[in-house]
């Protein structure tokens, strides 16, 4: 059934057209992805789907009874309200069925007749029955929770003193909890640490009922969540079936398809013109008209293919120390953030940084900037080692200053390698026409401001780059050759990233922030390091388990166990024979082995990429960890039974 129908809708901004005879309709439930380069239209389409901004033309349905929100890049809140007051605000008729039932708890305390407290208690149980209908009072402890999820702490605070960040995260919990028929997230994981970005994808893939139309730069939050992607280029829209990765290869089959057939349809009409133009009847009017039209179709262009940008970066010779962390701690603002660090990075490494927001991701790199000081332990540089270093606010950005001096400076020329540009060709590689160059910083999106901050790092030489949050506002095709190009680099890389999907293509090794000044390493990309938590979770928790945890070999408390079993029968224990002394001997290893084998199928079902296989699939996997954790119980129970019996025996023997 339909949410949201929309034809033939065109937008025309300044003196161009942004958007035409856009079509599409969203079905109830379906979670459908949104991509497009910068500036291609994704944001405002969105506004125009969610009725806060008109279009030029076409016509929008939405189901009568269908309720929209819209999430914007930029969220915004009327001061003096609490984060609880933003949040419940969402829920309309919970909140008046709830200041009803109020109104009557109040009037039924100060009601002195019998007859009127009756006929209040009635309209009361009445309006709870309403307020159940609607969720309950458990609905203001779930938003409470939502909230909490969300990272933000005290729902009492005022929301003027939130930051850009949090302010996000509270307008994505008011939407959440507002339960819509369709919600519109534009860019919803900007500025999220990747615990919540998990949090919010498993929320939206599993837990959200309504419809979802997602702009989003984060790849594998579009992969998990949604199930048909939307993609604007050029003006128009293009429909893919399945998540990001399933629409990267229909993309690249249907671009190969519109190849083959352009290169047909010139060979044919080349034979064509050839046969007319020898042809005797080629001389009368209509088969020359014929060659002239065969002739034009002949000088049409190929298909026009994405502009991508070209990312390069020459690196510098390394030397046989890049950089060394010795014992290293930092504290900032009174807040231990990494405690007796020790990192010796070698030639090609490229390590991604991950942790909470607050953890200390950024201090360390400006540690190793000797911008911040350390509190302890050294920093150790090598004679060779040449930093340049990406910041994510960008904030070495002057507004008032032309792209192509914030990009290069006074350079006239750029060196890539053996290769020298000039200014303007090598802006074009960032996908900036002579026109854009010209303009000053202010102007620009987002999303070009990051590629000018690319320009500017890659027209450095330097053998080691540190990079924070480099995906912030890129679109997902500057995306991909953001990675082309770190993979490609020589050096050494350290990135701080909450995008799992460039971590899992281009680190091989994970710095995890895991809180209280302690940082680890971790061999492997962001999917190994999930895989090693997920284990490792699983065996604590397993082992906290009374039922399924490890055997306890403690021979008191099986002894202990059997006499309970020997009081009760009131059979004396009986001996263990051959057979089964073997069976409890191998039991021990047998058991960590089938603990062994949950650990594995819980990472695997922990792992983001387990949700691009097809529902049956994934169905298949939870099966076999249900039957592997009923056989380890069974082997647990089993060798409980054994030893409680082994140990009755020697007991009675004694």
């Amino acid at each position: 059934m339909p949410v949201l129908d929309a034809n033939q809708l065109r937008k025309f901004v300044a003196d161009r057209t942004l958007f035409e005879d856009v079509t599409l309709t969203i079905r109830r439930g379906e979670k459908v992805g949104l991509v497009g380069h910068n500036g291609s239209g994704k944001s405002t389409l969105a506004r125009v789907l969610a009725g806060l901004e008109d279009s030029d033309g076409g016509r929008i349905s939405r189901r009568r009874d269908a309720t929209v929100e819209y999430l914007p890049q930029e969220p915004s809140f009327e001061p003096g309200r609490t984060v609880r007051d933003v949040v419940l605000e969402s829920l309309k008729a919970w909140n008046a069925t709830r200041r009803r039932f109020e109104e009557l708890t109040e009037a039924l305390s100060k009601a002195g007749d019998a007859l009127e407290q009756a006929r209040l208690v009635a309209k009361q149980a009445e309006v709870g029955e309403a307020l159940e209908r609607h969720g309950g009072w458990e609905r203001e402890y779930e938003a409470e929770a939502t909230v909490g999820h969300l990272g933000i702490a005290d729902s009492d605070r005022l929301v003027e003193t939130l930051s850009g960040g949090e302010a996000r995260r509270v307008a994505i919990a008011r939407l959440l909890v507002a339960e819509p028929t369709l919600a519109i997230l534009d860019e919803p994981t900007n500025h999220l640490d990747l615990e919540t970005i998990e949090w919010l994808e498993e929320y939206l893939r599993d837990r959200f009922k309504g419809a979802i139309l997602l702009i989003s730069h984060d790849r594998s939050v579009l992969d998990a969540v949604t199930t048909r992607t939307l993609e604007i280029h050029d003006g128009s829209l293009a429909s893919y079936e399945g998540g990001y990765a399933r629409y990267l290869i229909g993309k690249a089959e249907r671009e190969a398809h519109a190849d083959r057939t352009w290169r047909n349809t010139r060979n044919f009409l080349r034979r064509e013109v050839e046969w007319l133009r020898r042809a005797p009847k080629a001389r009368g009017t209509k088969q020359k008209a014929r060659i002239a039209r065969a002739e034009t179709a002949l000088g049409e262009k190929a298909p026009p293919l994405d502009r991508l940008a070209d990312l390069r970066m020459q690196s510098e010779r390394l030397g046989k120390t890049i950089l060394d962390l010795k014992d290293l701690s930092i504290e900032r603002d009174g807040k231990h953030l990494i405690g007796g660090l020790e990192l010796a990075l070698r030639a090609g490494d490229r390590i991604g940084i991950v942790g909470p927001n607050g953890s200390g991701k950024t201090s360390l790199l400006l540690a190793i900037l000797e911008q911040l000081e350390p509190t302890g332990g050294r920093i150790v540089r090598g004679a060779n080692t040449r930093i340049g270093y990406l910041d994510q606010a960008r904030s070495e950005l002057d507004a008032t200053t032309s792209l192509r001096k914030a990009a290069v400076g006074a350079a006239t020329e750029i060196a890539i390698g053996d290769e020298r540009l000039s200014v303007g060709s090598y802006l074009e590689r960032f996908l900036f026409d002579r026109r854009q160059q010209r303009l000053q910083v202010g102007e620009l999106s987002g999303g070009e401001r990051a590629r000018v901050c690319l320009a500017r790092l890659l027209a450095q030489r330097c053998n080691l780059i540190l990079l924070d949050e480099p995906t912030n506002d890129l679109d997902v095709a500057t995306l991909g050759a953001l990675e082309a190009m770190l993979l490609d680099f020589g050096g050494s890389i350290i990135l701080v990233s909450h995008d799992r999907w460039l971590l899992d293509r281009v680190a091989t090794g994970i710095l995890a922030f895991e809180g209280e000044g302690r940082v680890e390493y971790h061999v492997g990309n962001y999917s190994d390091y999930r895989e090693r938590r997920a284990r490792e979770e699983s065996r604590d928790a397993v082992a906290a388990s009374p039922n399924r945890g490890r055997p306890n070999r403690d021979p008191g408390v099986a002894a202990s166990a059997a006499a309970s079993c020997s009081d009760a029968s009131g059979d004396r224990p009986k001996k263990l024979n051959h057979r089964e002394r073997r069976e409890l001997e191998g039991l021990f290893e047998s058991i960590e082995a089938a603990e062994e084998q949950v650990a594995t199928i819980q990472g695997r079902l922990a792992d983001p990429a387990t949700y691009q296989l097809p529902r049956e699939e994934v169905a298949e996997i939870q099966v076999e960890l249900e039957a592997a954790e009923a056989g380890a119980l069974r082997l647990t129970e089993r060798w409980e039974e054994l030893e409680a019996r082994n140990a009755a025996f020697e007991s009675s023997r004694s």
